[in-house]
């Protein structure tokens, strides 16, 4: 039996990955890992998820330049959540062109944008056909 094999994966072979930054402790994503994420992740020591809209796996900055270094894996106490301490290359980690994906706050009612956008998405991903 393999470390992967003491994740709990759900019944579509998934389970969720956080990404927090090593150096603040701010989470910075959530997304998803297969068993060949979580293996890539280990062997290339940067974050590989699987994408769920794509079907395929996706490493994290391989359009934006914005790759997630891993310094550190963790699992919960169920084993069926994942924890990864990375280095935030270029201080950016949602396609938004913010640090963190969680840049809203619920406040009186509603959703509050509270991190400003560091770069246009626009200058970060080619477009072109």
């Amino acid at each position: 039996m393999s470390w992967v094999d003491d994740v709990k994966w759900d019944d579509d072979g998934l389970v969720p990955a956080i990404a927090q930054a090593q150096t603040t402790g701010r989470v910075l994503t959530l997304a998803w890992m297969n068993r060949e994420a979580l293996r890539a992740t280990v062997a290339e020591m940067r974050a590989v998820y699987w994408s769920r809209s794509r079907q395929c796996l996706w490493r994290k900055g391989e359009q934006s330049g914005h790759i997630q270094q891993l310094k550190g894996l963790h699992i919960d106490c169920d084993s069926d959540a994942i924890l990864l301490l990375v280095e935030q290359v270029g201080g950016i980690a949602c396609h938004t062109g913010r640090e963190s994906c969680f840049f809203r706050v619920y406040q009186n009612g509603q959703w509050v944008v509270t991190d400003e956008v560091l770069k246009d998405p626009a200058d970060i991903y080619d477009h072109r056909p």
